[in-house]
């Protein structure tokens, strides 16, 4: 696998890689490895990789909240088998939407399966169900089939489905409303069109939180599902000396966190002894990391300045101010960045961080103080363009598979990339289409398409 990747990547001119962001699948570890040593060999693996590593945050929380929705696993799995019986017939369909006229139900959704290794997919599903939960009771009325397939169904894992019970629909309450604050995060680190790597970490920090909290709950069932996400965040987040430092770094650079906030999140996170380990691991790294920005930046500005600028004249006028030495010691401290006795590192960490604002653009921040933090500037350049999930990628490969299907195999990849890029333009708006609310819709586009 490593080996072709690299192949690829020399193939498309791309001989310098900062990270690469994959699943956590275990062939990705030996894959990244031997990606890292190729990097290596040519030359252009910034710190010997250690960064170069990044697991999909939308991933891990879909593992952590799989494993929490085993508690209450039935109680999903009833209302999964109500949906899928509904939906198998248009005569069915037809008489929930009569028993939704009845309880006088005036929402425009539709019933929606979801897809069982997608959590978000299991809470928009149980998010529509809610609101049809009077038809859902009424129809059990009206069609004695529904309890008889609950009641003989057996799923997968060989167990009974079992009737739809007031338990479980009360369930289900607690479980929308458990995911919905995990949903939000999952669609704020999943976005393509504005940066993300600067609220890694900081989202981390807040499920932290979140799960501490849902711990302590007096509701028995939601403790013990907290439980279990807690298990699983540990085995992903519960060791930080072993997470990639981009993470915290990323958040360092973002104006309205720096350092502090990063600290103050370890030791919340992880008490003081472990907290303050990490903590003086991630500032060595962070300055590890901008040392070896600066020596590159250096270097470029001596290379310009030494192009086009004529040898040192000395200006005997001012031999009387000062002496040659003191010139010669000047012109070095300014070719070295080191004027003041603070780094440009200290002095942004010691500028007060800026309020937090709905409207504010960090790359529009960093183009503005690059001048007063050129170095930096590079880092934010680098560090700030790291994607932290792999579902804008994923959704890429998704839309080409609905546009090629088995019914349209033949068409050209010069006609799929144009339909593609139709679809997009089509999409195009100030916030991207969220795939599972908006099915019917992307429906429509591709029947549109199909006219063409």
């Amino acid at each position: 696998m490593a080996i072709m990747i690299t192949k690829c990547l020399l193939d498309w001119g791309l001989d310098k890689v900062f990270t690469i962001i994959v699943d956590n699948a275990s062939s990705n570890d030996i894959t990244l490895k031997e990606m890292s040593k190729q990097f290596s060999k040519w030359g252009t693996n910034l710190m010997d990789g250690q960064h170069l590593h990044v697991r999909c945050m939308a991933h891990i929380v879909n593992l952590i909240i799989q494993d929490g929705l085993k508690e209450v696993g039935d109680s999903v799995r009833r209302v999964r088998q109500a949906i899928r019986y509904i939906r198998q017939s248009p005569a069915r369909l037809k008489k929930f939407k009569d028993c939704c006229e009845i309880e006088k139900i005036t929402s425009k959704k539709s019933l929606c399966l979801d897809v069982v290794t997608r959590w978000n997919s299991t809470y928009l599903m149980l998010r529509t169900t809610l609101e049809f939960e009077n038809a859902f009771l009424s129809y059990g009325i009206h069609d004695p089939g529904l309890l008889e397939h609950l009641l003989t169904h057996v799923c997968e894992d060989g167990k009974d489905v079992g009737a739809l019970t007031s338990g479980d629909w009360e369930n289900v309450r607690k479980m929308e409303k458990f995911l919905e604050s995990f949903y939000n995060l999952t669609l704020r680190v999943s976005g393509s069109l504005y940066v993300t790597s600067n609220v890694h970490f900081h989202e981390i920090g807040e499920l932290a939180c979140i799960l501490k909290l849902l711990a302590d709950n007096d509701d028995i069932s939601l403790a013990m599902m907290a439980k279990r996400m807690k298990a699983k965040f540990d085995k992903y987040w519960g060791a930080p000396e072993k997470m990639n430092k981009m993470i915290f770094i990323a958040c360092v650079l973002d104006p309205h966190f720096k350092f502090d906030y990063v600290a103050f999140v370890l030791l919340r996170m992880y008490g003081q002894e472990k907290g303050e380990k990490i903590r003086d691991e991630v500032k060595l790294y962070m300055t590890t990391l901008f040392e070896e920005y600066r020596k590159v930046t250096s270097k470029i500005s001596q290379g310009s300045s030494t192009s086009r600028v004529e040898p040192s004249v000395i200006n005997i006028e001012s031999l009387h101010k000062r002496t040659l030495i003191q010139q010669e010691y000047l012109r070095h401290k300014a070719e070295s960045g080191n004027m003041d006795a603070k780094t440009e590192l200290d002095r942004y960490l010691d500028d007060d961080v800026k309020v937090a604002n709905e409207h504010f653009d960090i790359l529009l921040w960093w183009k503005v103080n690059s001048s007063k933090f050129p170095t930096l500037a590079e880092m934010a350049h680098d560090v700030l363009a790291i994607p932290i999930s792999t579902v804008a990628s994923e959704s890429v490969f998704s839309t080409g598979g609905r546009i090629l299907d088995s019914f349209r195999s033949s068409l050209t990849p010069r006609l799929v990339q144009a339909l593609i890029c139709l679809q997009d333009w089509f999409r195009k708006d100030t916030s991207p289409i969220k795939v599972e609310e908006d099915l019917d819709y992307l429906e429509e586009i591709e029947s549109d398409l199909n006219s063409v």
